[in-house]
């Protein structure tokens, strides 16, 4: 587990809204505390994600990314900064986290996620948040969640709509072939360099993807598990299907 003990006096201070709300509580934020979150992609996904698993009091938070921050990304990537620029993302995602919450353990990444490493990083986590942008990486994530029997909630953004789901076949839901058969590529995907993405969409997802995995790690509420939730920016309006 990722911090054992009770939580220190400032913890108690710093999550001081979550303690007192009927339904979660003392109990919920010590598995919080206790919860080892890997998120792959520190991109426009993975950046709110992160901030608020970090402000959420997460214990261990894995980063990884090979890219780094470009002017591009500003626009939605809000955990990097004009000044991050040239620097690494991962790196740039851990100093967001650490300044905004020293209690949690950071473990930084610089490289792709691969058939080599994708078992070793995602056995290392509770929970695992997939936010790439490309089938092939995220096959191998999901190939590597399902043997190590790991949930994995996985978010996807094109340019005014987004969605988010949980895979979890050791729980009972469908496998990650299920939405994506192995006939999909990424050829018949659209990009985001291609066709842009309107920036709070990916906010909007990344943050829902952030309260999947605190739904996970606490118990509380009932997760995305075989429902893919998808939402319309233009119609501000969400719907639900099964899968």
């Amino acid at each position: 587990m990722a911090s054992e003990g009770p939580l220190t006096p400032e913890e108690t201070r710093r999550y001081a809204r979550h303690l007192v709300l009927k339904g979660f509580g003392g109990p919920a934020q010590q598995k919080l505390k206790a919860t080892r979150v890997l998120v792959v992609g520190a991109g426009g996904l993975g950046s709110p994600a992160i901030a608020y698993l970090a402000a959420a009091g997460v214990g261990r938070l894995t980063i990884v990314d090979p890219d780094v921050v470009s002017l591009t990304n500003l626009q939605r990537q809000v955990v990097h900064t004009t000044a991050s620029i040239g620097t690494g993302k991962a790196a740039s995602a851990g100093t967001f986290a650490g300044a905004l919450n020293p209690h949690v353990v950071l473990d930084l990444h610089a490289e792709a996620v691969t058939d080599a490493n994708a078992d070793q990083l995602a056995g290392a986590a509770d929970i695992v948040l997939d936010g790439t942008d490309n089938l092939v990486t995220r096959r191998i994530v999901a190939t590597a969640c399902e043997r190590c029997k790991k949930p994995l909630v996985s978010g996807a953004v094109s340019m005014f709509s987004g969605q988010v789901t949980i895979f979890a076949p050791h729980l009972g839901g469908p496998p990650h072939a299920a939405l994506y058969p192995n006939a999909a590529s990424d050829d018949a995907l659209p990009s985001c360099e291609a066709n842009g993405i309107l920036g709070p969409v990916t906010g909007v997802i990344g943050t829902l993807m952030a309260m999947e995995a605190i739904k996970l790690a606490t118990g509380v509420g009932t997760p995305l598990i075989g429902r893919l939730l998808i939402y319309d920016a233009r119609e501000a309006s969400f719907s639900e299907l099964g899968y």
